[in-house]
């Protein structure tokens, strides 16, 4: 009998058909590792002078100082260096921009002033080198958000979409996904007399009735749109899918109108946030506010309504020509004082490395050592509500955390360990790869 003659699509097939289900095989295979006698900052209680850390399935299975170490278990000794959880960048746009000066590799913003369909996550690239250059500095995952405001200034509308909570590991965005979306990003109209004409290359200065009357115009058309998602909303639930046409941008809203998602509100001037203050107010929704540089001014307003700021890196100007020299180095022990919950984050992609450092000055300028832990860690956790998942080393979390060689505000300490989602991480990046290239240059 002769043999059948396969074809080479044939052979091909079955070889990627065998290499698919090694991969399987090998992404379901369970890891578990143990970190044994290192000093632990779990950040749910005291620190744990010598104990272990057990990891399994992608998850924290056990932490103490006598928790077991279980066969098979892949050791690391960690005598003499510190285990701290994952850290938290609170606000950045990784992945959405790698090189700011080429505009083919900015996806951060698209046209129209109300984008609340559209989500981050579409639009990240796992492969961006940035991502490994974050990892390197102990940081583990993020949330990732579209528009453009404090330092992303390319244009875009008062609702460029959904903010994206993401970990800094896989090879797709499905891999990264911690949850789709965390929030809606609004950038609230601002008061300035005072713009830049690229035409002419200088300022321009405007009467202040007209810009006021600007304001006032946008922060209308946003309540408008706020009012046809309600009644959107109600068209949905009350009514047939033939009694109405589809409208994404308004159905994009009913979760923020129902509670389940807040807003994301980018305001910095004292008379901003009051502004936001009294549009969520007015809307019934959760509100959380980023940048606030004069969130000094109103923090009785934000204690008292309960709002979470995320402040963008401590390392910058004073806003305001009579403003102390240490105004954005002091404001988070400021807000810590008067119990407003907070977090620090980049507000950046390429800076985002510089996180623990932001963090290390709001401790040397007042916050205490482990508030400003807190800030890049479980409070962004708890702001977003994944503190249920992150944040902490705790039985049954997410297997997100760092071993050091110290403090990982410290500008010398190395990150020696990385896990992301309990796997361990390799921290090699494009920055480390140039340094050993040009360190060996003859």
């Amino acid at each position: 009998m002769r043999a059948e003659t396969r074809s080479p699509e044939f052979y091909l097939a079955a070889a990627i058909s065998v290499f698919l289900s090694l991969s399987l095989a090998a992404q379901s295979q369970p890891f578990t590792y143990a970190i044994r006698g290192a000093k632990i900052f779990t950040l749910a209680g005291p620190p744990i002078e010598k104990g272990n850390v057990v990891i399994r399935d992608g998850r924290i299975a056990a932490v103490g100082a006598d928790a077991a170490i279980p066969q098979g278990a892949e050791v690391i000794d960690g005598t003499g260096l510190e285990v701290y959880p994952g850290m938290f960048d609170s606000l950045t746009q990784l992945g959405l921009t790698e090189v700011d000066a080429v505009s083919a590799t900015v996806d951060t913003t698209e046209l129209g002033e109300f984008d609340p369909q559209l989500v981050a996550a579409t639009a990240i690239h796992p492969p961006s080198e940035h991502i490994p250059v974050a990892r390197e500095t102990g940081i583990t995952h993020a949330v990732v958000v579209p528009g453009s405001y404090g330092e992303f200034v390319r244009g875009g509308g008062m609702i460029p979409g959904q903010a994206t909570a993401v970990h800094l590991s896989g090879w797709t965005i499905d891999e990264m996904l911690e949850r789709r979306s965390v929030g809606m990003m609004v950038a609230w109209p601002k008061i300035s007399t005072r713009s830049f004409d690229f035409s002419t290359f200088s300022f321009k200065e405007k009467p202040f009735a007209d810009v006021k009357r600007e304001q006032e115009k946008k922060v209308q058309e946003l309540s408008d749109l706020f009012d046809r998602a309600r009644h959107y909303q109600q068209a949905v639930e009350k009514g047939s899918t033939q009694s109405f046409e589809r409208d994404l941008q308004l159905e994009a809203l009913i979760p923020v109108l129902k509670g389940e998602l807040p807003l994301i509100i980018v305001a910095e001037r004292a008379r901003e946030i009051k502004g936001a203050v009294e549009f969520c107010e007015k809307q019934k929704v959760r509100m959380i506010l980023v940048g606030g540089t004069e969130s000094y001014k109103v923090k009785d307003l934000l204690k008292q309504k309960n709002i979470a700021v995320i402040l963008g890196p401590t390392l910058a100007l004073p806003e305001n020509e009579d403003d102390p020299y240490d105004r954005s180095f002091t404001l988070p022990a400021e807000l810590h004082a008067a119990g407003i919950s907070f977090a620090i984050s980049s507000q950046s992609s390429s800076a985002v490395r510089r996180l623990p450092e932001y963090a290390g000055v709001a401790q040397a300028f007042g916050l205490p050592h482990e508030e400003a832990i807190k800030a890049i860690t479980l409070n962004p956790a708890q702001i977003f509500g994944l503190s249920k998942e992150l944040g902490t080393i705790e039985a049954g979390k997410i297997g997100n955390l760092i071993v050091t060689t110290g403090d990982p505000l410290e500008i010398r300490t190395e990150v020696r360990y990385l896990f992301i989602k309990g796997r361990l991480t390799s921290t090699d990046n494009k920055h480390r790869q140039l340094y050993e290239k040009y360190r060996k240059r003859p």
